[in-house]
């Protein structure tokens, strides 16, 4: 039985989707899908339309420099056009690895509006992960950070590489893109591709997962529908939000930070506050200081802040909502969070870097009485199925793949047809390799993965990545890597590991590994077996019975 807020709920998407609504609904001629019809089809529009409704406000506060959205614009635009008058042209991919900054932002809005792709590298990776991404998808031009272009230089990067100077004001910052000129910008499409965000499937090396115009901002719409709905909800109870104002605390190249944060930021007009790197201390401070209304990141990071011996030494009075997501939150998280935070209220999102992060969402009352719960899916733009077998559409109460379909969905993954065929049912859904279920009232519940892949603070993991760097040493003849509980991280990986030979050293893995791999890829615990690992009929490796073995030997925290 849908609960009360569930139908006041409904109550308000309707009023804001119905006729003389806010957001208007159709549907694309040609993949007959939802979309919203009466906002911006494409990012440089919806930049120039919402800076301007929105120009004198606050948008980005980094250290001493505030900007207005009006100040992101105009220096993003003057940056566009040096971009097309450096020879930039539509479908150009244009890399982008830097550190969360004003520059990262003006950057990737220029690139956007020069019609190039913007194509976001995970600036955590090592130098030979940042070289694979560079050899898939092949950018025109690289910009990059200090520390990461430095990176790229030392694993030779071949491609031609900008520097910016990003610890000074946005004109300096940028200021070594600017010497080609000016020239005018092209017509960007809703078909043209937007963005590539890059993300670790079962197969090992990360993919480049491509994302339309019309993609992207299907998904912004989504997140902005379900807030004018949840404003609404707020007004009529006679207790209106403050101006909204969050913290960016997760990396702008992940999808939460780039879809549901960033570019909703622009519809809403939310101010922007941005962290270069976590640290729960300086977010206390930040939320204080600042009068932030809306949290959100991983799980573990709402965690730290309640844990925090300093939390009692600030006023988080302004908090309204600490939303999470990129990893499941634990029950009983729900509770210690309403407890520590009376003023705010939980809140679980589901999605993929595939479905541009839209899914399900879990908020407030509904949220408390079904911690468990990802939440329902985001109508009216959002389907969502359970699939069994033949990819056949299970009733509600059955397990099976979740499945995810919206204007929303990447058009497929970079130069990697048959992972995109793979990954996209006949009738266009996602498949996210979660297995599930839907309740009698539309939850959908996550039970069980069948990716092989780890979750780690929110960073997907690829076992097969991992495995392979493993074989990369010469004393390693066997390899297994597998998830094992995280108290802080949800997950960490772990590995086991045979040599032939004799000699191996978890030690000495671990740094080999290091020069490899980014930090949070690297196993918590390296096991070193004493004899062949145990093997499955089909001569592979038993991972199932070696995590039974292992995992309660386990011990991270």
């Amino acid at each position: 039985m849908p609960s009360e807020l569930d139908r006041i709920y409904d109550a308000a998407i309707a009023e804001v989707t119905g006729e003389g609504g806010r957001i208007q609904v159709g549907r694309d001629p040609d993949s007959g899908l939802a979309i919203v019809t009466n906002l911006p089809p494409t990012l440089p529009t919806l930049f120039d339309i919402f800076c301007g409704l929105h120009a004198d406000m606050e948008a980005v506060v980094a250290g001493d420099e505030r900007l207005s959205f009006s100040d992101l614009n105009r220096q993003a635009t003057s940056l566009a056009r040096a971009l097309v008058a450096r020879g930039v042209g539509k479908g150009d991919r244009i890399g982008i690895v830097m550190r969360n900054c004003p520059a990262w932002i003006v950057t990737w809005m220029a690139v956007l509006k020069a019609g190039g792709v913007a194509t976001l590298l995970n600036g955590w990776w090592r130098g030979e992960e940042m070289m694979h991404a560079l050899t898939l998808t092949r950018p025109k031009l690289m910009i990059a950070d200090a520390p990461r272009g430095e990176r790229l230089q030392a694993a030779g990067c071949p491609i031609p590489l900008v520097i910016l100077p990003i610890e000074g004001p946005i004109e300096s910052a940028i200021a070594p893109l600017m010497d080609a000129g000016e020239a005018d910008l092209p017509i960007v499409l809703p078909t043209d591709d937007a963005t590539i965000l890059f993300t670790s499937g079962s197969t090992g090396l990360a993919k480049g997962a491509v994302s339309t115009h019309r993609a992207v901002t299907t998904a912004v719409y989504t997140y902005a529908m379900g807030l004018a709905a949840l404003l609404g909800i707020r007004q009529a109870s006679g207790n209106p939000p403050a101006p909204p104002r969050t913290l960016i605390n997760v990396p702008l190249f992940h999808v939460t930070g780039e879809v549901p944060v960033l570019l909703n930021s622009f519809v809403i007009g939310r101010t922007m506050v941005l962290m270069p790197k976590w640290d729960p201390e300086e977010a206390l401070r930040l939320i204080e200081k600042e009068k932030i209304t809306y949290f959100v990141g991983v799980p573990t990071m709402s965690m730290e802040l309640a844990q925090s011996p300093s939390r009692t030494k600030y006023d988080l009075s302004s908090l309204t909502d600490i939303a999470a997501g990129g990893a499941a939150r634990p029950v009983a998280h729900v509770e210690r969070l309403e407890k520590t935070f009376t003023g705010a209220q939980p809140a679980l999102g589901y999605g993929l870097t595939e479905t541009n992060a839209v899914g399900c969402s879990n908020f407030w009352s509904n949220y408390h009485d079904k911690p468990a719960s990802t939440g329902r899916v985001m109508q009216p733009l959002v389907e969502l199925a359970i699939l069994g077998d033949g990819d056949a559409h299970l009733p509600a109460g059955e397990r099976g793949e979740i499945a995810i379909r919206s204007a929303a969905n990447i058009r497929g993954y970079w130069n990697d047809e048959a992972a995109t065929r793979a990954a996209i049912t006949a009738d266009g859904y996602f498949r996210t390799g979660d297995i599930g279920y839907l309740d009698e009232d539309g939850y959908l519940f996550i039970v069980d993965r069948k990716k092989d892949i780890i979750i780690r603070g929110g960073e997907n993991i690829s076992a097969q990545e991992v495995e392979a760097a493993l074989y990369g040493d010469p004393l390693v003849t066997e390899a297994a890597v597998f998830g094992i509980p995280d108290e802080r991280l949800g997950e960490a990986p772990a590995a086991v590991i045979y040599g032939e030979k004799g000699g191996l050293d978890s030690a000495s893995v671990l740094a080999f590994l290091s020069e490899r791999l980014a930090a949070f890829k690297l196993p918590a615990v390296i096991w070193i077996a004493d004899r062949p690992l145990p093997k499955l009929g089909t001569g592979k490796i038993d991972k199932g019975a070696l995590r039974a073995h292992y995992r309660d030997a386990a011990q991270v925290g």
